[in-house]
């Protein structure tokens, strides 16, 4: 399940993607398939990390035409130098993170001045929703510790001289699945209409119908569980106007 739009995210050969808390490397592993790019998914979780790079095998058959290696680090003090990094994923990540700012001053840091990033939170409304049905939801461990007002957030994005450049939703046919979970949380096991929701899920993954593609179009720019923002540097958005 991708949240980054790699067609809008221009990789080129020779570039240096970086994922900035990879987790189990789905879009690490999407970028390793564009050609002549160098990927380096970096996260803490040392057994994400070992599911990540377990699924390099599995891209053979998707005939990857990249580099990729996965490294345990903190986000907050990467081992990169200044201005090495082309393309800057950091996907689901900072509503987990006490010092967010530490990853927006490493994200400045490390991006060249001609790089792109890409950053997604989830939205503020279904997040709330689900604070409010189950507050263990939030107390998970790893869980989440903010819920971010995705305006507040780029501004402060943009502090860093960076220009949104797009902002997308995506993902509304999940935030029914993550209501009913948090209504349930408590169950021992899982209704069936949690289990069902979560074959439909599945489903539309791996069929890709027009009725749920539908769906998700119509109402990803206001339901969509992410918000999904795309920046430039300020100074290479203004030249390029």
């Amino acid at each position: 399940m991708l949240t980054v739009d790699f067609d809008y995210f221009d990789l080129q050969p020779e570039h240096v993607c970086l994922d900035l808390g990879c987790g189990e490397g789905r879009h690490a592993l999407t970028a390793y398939l564009a050609e002549g790019t160098q990927v380096l998914g970096v996260d803490l979780s040392h057994q994400d990390l070992k599911t990540a790079a377990s699924r390099i095998g599995d891209m053979a058959d998707y005939q990857p035409k990249g580099k990729i290696q996965f490294l345990q680090s903190d986000g907050g003090r990467l081992p990169l130098a200044d201005n090495s990094v082309d393309r800057l994923i950091c996907s689901e990540v900072l509503e987990h993170i006490p010092n967010y700012i530490h990853f927006l001053e490493e994200i400045h840091r490390v991006l060249k001045p001609d790089g792109r990033l890409c950053i997604s939170v989830p939205r503020a409304w279904p997040e709330w929703v689900c604070w409010t049905l189950c507050d263990a939801y939030r107390r998970t461990v790893g869980g989440h510790i903010r819920i971010f007002d995705a305006l507040h957030l780029r501004r402060e994005v943009e502090r860093y001289d960076f220009k949104c450049t797009r902002r997308r939703g995506a993902h509304a046919l999940h935030v029914p699945y993550w209501w009913l979970k948090c209504l349930f949380w408590q169950r021992e096991q899982e209704p069936a209409i949690v289990r069902g929701y979560h074959r439909l899920l599945v489903w539309d993954l791996m069929a890709k119908p027009w009725i749920t593609r539908l769906f998700d179009r119509v109402m990803n720019p206001w339901m969509g569980k992410s918000v999904v923002m795309y920046f430039d540097r300020a100074d290479v958005f203004e030249s390029a106007k």
